[in-house]
């Protein structure tokens, strides 16, 4: 086996490099994830996400931990209600049965970020995930790497995996491409408890997903565990808007004066998230990795997830992609019809990039087709199977 008596670290802990330690593990490879989070629960975890049944489903479903999914998702959190600005309902699928479908490619169940976080970290030995470890570089060691924390603590590694995130500090190694601004920014907000102090926009959510279309803007929300919701306002800015709007994102009634001013043509009902969500708010501008990048193979290093191929949300392929990078690099890594290291990378990495290309460019036209003249009955047509 390639990685026999070969230490692998793998440089963050999201859903890419949790699922890709795991399933090394699984064969009983020397692996460690580098985390820079102290703990577990350092930080809120975003949105839901919808799995897909041949990339994070088929990651589960290869690491074993299918079952552990099926009893942690949340039924009923795919349902989708679309309004207008004025939050009438123009399409809800809330009264079609529901039923659990997984093997069908259509089945996109979806699961709290941190549940999902949770499943995959209970299924690591302890030993095999460094908490507090915030990578700060790398040099080469003979014919590996040793890796600095910001610690002092520094550890020697065969093979590095970076899975570090949209600010990777592993890609740099590789290439010096850098994402572009897609022309949208999304703030985003939480509310804790909100059937309580959201009550209106709970009615509508249903436990479900919110899509709301005016003006060349909108509002994202779904479900979330223990009874929150996250939010997102989405519309187009320039570049840096977070920066030049002299926003204090800590300031909730700031906020809410943006947003009633921003918002000005939205009904009332929807100052309700604003009026009761959590601070700070977050800015995230949305940037993609262009879709022709390309870097020479190293036969001891390489990326996943955001790491590798940045995208926008719109079509939910994020995280299902690092899943999906996670599975591939795997059977690379440990198939045996690879003469090296090197031509087990490059095999994945030349995939990788073509099918996240394909899903990029996909993101990339939904983000403009939602943020259209005519987004509502865009979406819509497209929900109800019309176009």
């Amino acid at each position: 086996m390639l990685l026999e008596n070969k230490k692998i670290a793998i440089v963050g802990g999201g859903p890419g490099g949790l699922t890709l330690a795991r399933l090394l593990q699984q064969k009983n490879v020397d692996v460690k994830v580098y985390e820079r989070d102290i703990d577990r629960h350092a930080r809120v975890q975003g949105s839901p996400l919808d799995l897909h049944e041949h990339s994070g489903l088929a990651a589960l479903r290869e690491a074993n931990l299918l079952d552990e999914f099926r009893n942690s998702y949340m039924i009923g959190a795919d349902k989708t209600t679309i309004t207008n600005e004025q939050a009438d309902i123009v399409f809800s699928d809330h009264e079609n049965k529901q039923t659990e479908a997984f093997g069908d490619e259509h089945f996109r169940p979806e699961i709290d970020r941190g549940v999902l976080r949770s499943i995959l970290i209970d299924s690591l030995a302890a030993e095999n995930l460094i908490w507090n470890s915030q990578f700060l570089a790398m040099e080469r060691q003979g014919e590996g790497w040793l890796l600095n924390f910001k610690d002092g603590k520094s550890e020697y590694a065969d093979v590095v995996i970076g899975s570090d995130g949209a600010n990777s500090k592993i890609r740099p190694y590789l290439t010096d491409v850098k994402p572009f601004y897609s022309g949208i920014t999304m703030l985003e907000g939480n509310i804790y408890d909100a059937e309580k102090k959201a009550p209106k926009i709970s009615a509508i959510l249903r436990g479900g997903k919110i899509m709301a279309f005016g003006n060349q803007k909108n509002i994202l929300m779904g479900q979330k565990s223990n009874g929150e919701i996250g939010f997102y306002a989405s519309f187009k800015a320039e570049e840096n808007w977070a920066e030049k709007s002299g926003l204090d994102f800590s300031n909730k009634s700031e906020i809410l004066k943006w947003f009633k001013t921003a918002y000005a043509e939205w009904n009332e009902i929807w100052q309700e998230l604003f009026e009761n969500a959590t601070t700070p708010y977050i800015p995230r501008p949305i940037n993609c990795m262009p879709l022709d990048q390309s870097w020479k193979t190293m036969p001891n290093l390489t990326i996943i997830g955001d790491a590798a191929h940045l995208m926008p949300p719109f079509a939910g392929e994020g995280a299902n992609m690092a899943m999906l990078d996670a599975l591939e690099l795997s059977k690379m890594l440990l198939s045996d019809k690879h003469k090296n290291l090197q031509q087990a990378i490059s095999f994945y990495e030349i995939e990788m990039r073509k099918r996240a290309s394909s899903k990029a460019k996909e993101s990339l036209e939904n983000g403009e087709k939602m943020h259209s003249k005519n987004a509502l009955s865009v979406m819509t047509s497209f929900f109800s199977g019309q176009s």
